[in-house]
């Protein structure tokens, strides 16, 4: 097991951690590195910032080889491309909003599901080891870009007025009520959407990372440093940090799914008043 741990060593979850006076558990400065480059400047990156730029670098040469090599028989990269798209565009937009809909609004819905799908695998991405979605920039960034499309589909489709009317006064409604539904829906809709949005998945990138750093770590620390009674412990972490990464990939998908979802229906709502 001893090249295995040389392999995590190289990740970077282990790195400087094999103490020998006990075991150190990873913690939420794990989310805020230092800086590498560009030191107090606007453009000042860290370690974060440099995985979302190699994700996105990544996805950029996916993309441009797709588009130079597509053929009318595909490939397996074409077809793993196109299934990505074609999942969004059919499973989620025509689904949620239907094809009119898609058809104005459903590249965006599908960026942000394409983008934070790539940007969470990157959390299980040996060398990589965080998900670019784990800090609050790109989650509160995307949460945003679905309050401004759905707001915005709700003003091109309905108007300003009817929009507004639509979103913050329930119809049938006797008015004596509207002094307390208004305000609540006022938030519901504006407030509360977003926001839920960006925690649901800075939350659970977050979480999952302490949970796979945790795992490999404590591997490190049975096998290397614990005692000779604890070492066989290394077994069982290693088999949770497997099923861990297993498990976060699942959640990375599910994260984009929900997201992507959820503003879909936002859309919608929006477009069709009450």
């Amino acid at each position: 097991m001893f090249p295995l741990i040389s392999a995590l060593n190289a990740t970077g979850l282990t790195a400087g951690v094999m103490p020998t006076e006990g075991f150190e558990a990873p913690s939420i400065e794990d989310f805020f590195p230092p800086a590498i480059a560009f030191v107090d400047t606007p453009f000042e990156m860290n370690r974060i910032t440099l995985v979302r730029l190699v994700v996105l670098a990544f996805w950029l040469v996916v993309v441009l080889l797709y588009v130079k090599r597509a053929k009318l028989i595909p490939g397996r990269a074409q077809s793993g491309v196109e299934f990505l798209l074609d999942f969004c565009r059919i499973n989620i937009c025509e689904e949620m909003m239907g094809k009119k809909m898609t058809a104005k609004y459903g590249n965006i819905v599908c960026a942000i599901f394409i983008s934070i799908l790539i940007m969470n695998i990157a959390g299980v991405v040996p060398g990589l080891n965080v998900a670019g979605t784990a800090v609050s920039g790109i989650p509160l960034i995307l949460a945003v870009i679905s309050w401004f499309t759905f707001v915005i589909a709700g003003i091109r489709e309905q108007g300003a007025g009817q929009f507004f009317k639509s979103s913050i006064f329930p119809p049938g409604v006797p008015k004596p009520l509207y002094l307390l539904l208004t305000p609540i829906e006022f938030l519901s809709v504006f407030i509360i959407r977003p926001f839920t949005l960006f925690v649901r998945l800075l939350a659970n990138m977050i979480a999952g990372h302490m949970l796979l750093a945790l795992t490999i770590l404590a591997t490190n620390f049975f096998l290397l440093t614990a005692g000779a009674a604890m070492k066989p412990l290394a077994v069982l972490t290693f088999v949770s940090a497997v099923a861990v990464t297993l498990f976060e990939l699942m959640v990375a998908f599910l994260q984009a799914y929900i997201f992507a979802v959820l503003t879909a229906v936002y859309v919608n709502l929006a477009v069709h008043p009450h």
